[in-house]
């Protein structure tokens, strides 16, 4: 081999490697949690991190322990580690707008997942039907008990989703409030505060004692929030005789319906949501189009391109067939009620 030869191998591998592309950078995804504490937000994390590490992303995850300041510091910090798109879950839907004008401002794209963010210009949102959700919930216990004293339990004052579902529950029930059918007690304005178990348990003690036992239904807005009107319930030896509804279809909610403490709940189809999210974030990331928004909801400043999935009602005589089929809960969970 000469010499000639052996610099003209090297010249061309020089060539060669002078024109390799350099690795594609690794898409980087942040999810912003507003909590941990409610047990279907454990599952979203799970599902959208594994989705969106098969798409060949990396998701940096942190949670805010219900403290709004907290989520805006930590959403910062993840701006900071140069994510591609911030994904968050507010704790309150108005101060999270701080979230989107900083992300923005990096050139940052936003997801609102699950809730909506108001007051700023979120790129996607992608949530269930959230006043469809109210509206299932009421319209199911007002199918079972026509006439009677109801009580509307909200969720947190801060999240949109509450004030929807509300909405949602208001419009199912209107008819038979205006026909006289139904009375709203307690005038309808208690909210739990951060969705707590035990400020809803407190808050039906007082309506209990106020209407000196007399409620008939509780439209309450989620699982965790309902466990605490029952335990209220329970206290007066009314679990099972008063209706109450839920959301999320928690394990612990299931074997309520089971035993009959609790009517019904919403399932949302959690698998959907969170799948759907990661690969919308990994989308955006790309500069790509999503082609599932078809439609925008107004969150008081512009209209959001949104993805709004369909949530179902579920009560003892589907639940095998619609959360145990799912794959969302097994049937030996949901049937240990002891």
């Amino acid at each position: 081999m000469n010499r000639t030869f052996i610099i003209l191998c090297v010249a061309c591998f020089a060539v060669l490697w002078g024109c390799a592309e350099p690795p594609a950078k690794k898409i980087k995804i942040g999810l912003s949690m507003d909590s941990l504490r409610v047990e279907r937000w454990q599952k979203d994390r799970d599902i959208f991190k594994a989705e969106a590490e098969k798409l060949g992303a990396e998701v940096i995850v942190q949670s805010a322990d219900g403290d709004e300041r907290r989520q805006n510091a930590q959403a910062e910090n993840m701006l900071t580690q140069g994510v591609d798109v911030l994904v968050v879950i507010p704790k309150d839907s108005v101060a999270a707008a701080q979230i989107v004008q900083a992300a923005h401002a990096e050139g940052i794209k936003v997801i609102a997942y699950d809730r909506l963010i108001r007051e700023s210009e979120p790129d996607l949102y992608i949530s269930f039907d959230n006043e469809q959700v109210g509206y299932l919930q009421a319209e199911y216990l007002l199918r079972q008990k026509p006439k009677g004293n109801y009580f509307l339990l909200g969720g947190a004052p801060t999240d949109n989703n509450a004030q929807l579902l509300r909405k949602g529950q208001l419009r199912a029930l209107q008819g038979a409030i205006d026909a006289g059918d139904i009375r709203l007690v307690a005038e309808g304005k208690h909210w739990a505060v951060n969705w707590e178990a035990r400020d809803a348990l407190k808050k039906t003690e007082q309506v209990l004692t106020q209407t000196n036992n007399r409620i008939d239904a509780v439209v309450a807005s989620n699982d965790g929030t309902a466990g605490g009107v029952i335990q209220a319930l329970q206290g007066q030896n009314l679990a099972g005789k008063v209706l109450v509804s839920g959301q999320d279809a928690e394990l612990s909610a299931c074997q309520r319906i089971v035993k009959g403490t609790q009517t019904m709940s919403v399932y949302k189809p959690i698998h959907l949501i969170a799948t759907k999210a990661a690969q919308a974030a990994v989308a955006l990331a790309k500069g790509e189009q999503i082609a599932e928004v078809t439609q925008t909801v107004n969150n008081g400043k512009v209209d959001v391109p949104s993805i709004l999935l369909t949530p179902i009602q579920v009560d003892k005589a589907n639940l095998d067939e619609v959360v145990i089929k799912d794959g969302f809960h097994s049937r030996e969970a949901v049937y240990q009620t002891e």
